[in-house]
C-alpha cells in the first residue's frame, strides 16, 4: 500500500516544479500518469488534481493522417514557426506499440530532432498500447500536465491508422486532418471516417511537381464536403501545405486559430470542452472495469464460464451476470 505522506510529497513536488516550467519534471510527471502501478496511480491522481487550476489555457490541436502523410515533418516545421512567434509548444506524439514490449516503435523525437532540441519545445512519444483511437491511454492527463508547465500550444500527433482514429477529436479544440494527393481512397483508409468531423483539412506535400496534384485534391475535397451538406461558414476549410518547404503553414495555422477563436467567442469551445470532460470520465470508468476483469480471480472464473458458454452449457447472459456480480458492476 502506498505511503500517503510519500504520495503527498511527490505530487506536491512535481506540481511545484511544473509551475516553474521544469521540463525534466514534466517528463517524470507524464511517466507517472502512464504507469500501471497502484502507488503511481494514486500519486498521479493527486498530481493532476493539484495542477488542474493551471490548465485549460492552451490551444489544443489534434493532427492526424495516414502513415506517410508527413505529420512529423509538418509538426517539426510548424513548431519552429510557433516558437518563433513567442509560443511554447508541446507535442504528444502517439506511436504504434510493439506487440512484444508495448513500447513505441517509431520514436518521434528522432523524426523531430531539430524541434526536440529547442528549449521552448517538449516532445513526448508515447505508445498507443491497447487504446483505440490512435491516442495513448493517458494522453488527456499528459496534455493537462503540459499546460500546467506553461506550454500554451499542445499538438497531439496520432497514430494515423483506422477509422477509430477519430477518438482524438474528443481531446482537442481543433482536429486537423492531413491528406495526400493521388493515393486514392483505398490507401487513405481514414478519409471517410474522419472527413465529417475534421475542423480543418490540409493536403500536405504541396511542393515541386506535386503542387498541382495537391491543389486538385484540395478542390476535390471541397466538393466532397459540399456534397456532405457543408457550405458557407459551416464548411470545413481545406488548404494545401508543405511540411518540407513550409509553404502554406502560416495560412493553415490561421485557419486553425480562426476557427478556435470563433468558437471561443460564441461559447462553443467551452461547451465542447465540457462534453470532452464528461466523455473522458466515461473512458476512465470503462478502463476501471476492464482493469477489474484482468484481476486473477475474475480472469480465472471467466475462463471457466467461457468454456461452458462455448459448449452450450450456459447462456451468455447468465455468465455475464456472474462476472458482473464479481466486479460489483
Amino acid at each position: 500500500m502506498a505511503d500517503p505522506q510519500k504520495t503527498h510529497d511527490l505530487a506536491d513536488d512535481l506540481a511545484q516544479r511544473l509551475h516553474r516550467g521544469d521540463r525534466a519534471a514534466l517528463a517524470r510527471a507524464i511517466t507517472l500518469v502512464e504507469s500501471r502501478r497502484a502507488d503511481h496511480r494514486a500519486q498521479a491522481r493527486r498530481l493532476v488534481q493539484a495542477v488542474l487550476p493551471a490548465t485549460g489555457g492552451a490551444i489544443r490541436v489534434g493532427i492526424t493522417g495516414v502513415p506517410g502523410a508527413g505529420k512529423s515533418t509538418l509538426i517539426d516545421a510548424l513548431g519552429h514557426r510557433l516558437i518563433g512567434a513567442g509560443h511554447r509548444v508541446a507535442v504528444l506524439a502517439v506511436d504504434p506499440s510493439s506487440s512484444r514490449s508495448g513500447g513505441s516503435i517509431l520514436g518521434d523525437k528522432t523524426r523531430m530532432a531539430t524541434l526536440a532540441a529547442d528549449p521552448a519545445a517538449f516532445i513526448r512519444p508515447s505508445p498507443a498500447g491497447r487504446t483505440l483511437g490512435g491516442i495513448a491511454a493517458h494522453t488527456r492527463e499528459a496534455m493537462l500536465l503540459c499546460e500546467a508547465a506553461g506550454f500554451d500550444i499542445v499538438l497531439v500527433e496520432t497514430v494515423g491508422v483506422g477509422q477509430s482514429e477519430t477518438a482524438v477529436a474528443d481531446l482537442v479544440d481543433i482536429f486537423l486532418v492531413l491528406m495526400l494527393a493521388g493515393t486514392g481512397d483505398e490507401l487513405q483508409g481514414i478519409k471517410k471516417g474522419v472527413i465529417e468531423i475534421a475542423d480543418v483539412i490540409a493536403v500536405n506535400k504541396a511542393d515541386g511537381e506535386n503542387r498541382l496534384r495537391a491543389e486538385a485534391a484540395a478542390a476535390d475535397l471541397r466538393m466532397a464536403l459540399h456534397l456532405l451538406g457543408q457550405s458557407g461558414e459551416r464548411a470545413v476549410p481545406v488548404t494545401t501545405v508543405s511540411g518540407a518547404t513550409g509553404d502554406g503553414l502560416d495560412g493553415a495555422w490561421t485557419l486553425v486559430t480562426g476557427r478556435r477563436d470563433a468558437w471561443l467567442a460564441d461559447g462553443n469551445l467551452e461547451a465542447r470542452r465540457r462534453r470532452q470532460q464528461v466523455k473522458w470520465l466515461h473512458v476512465m470508468l470503462e478502463e476501471r472495469v476492464l482493469a477489474r476483469l484482468s484481476e486473477a480471480p475474475v480472469r480465472q472464473r471467466l475462463a471457466v464460464l467461457e468454456a461452458r458458454v462455448a459448449a452450450g452449457e450456459l447462456a451468455p447472459l447468465l455468465a455475464a451476470d456472474e462476472i458482473a456480480a464479481m466486479i460489483g458492476a
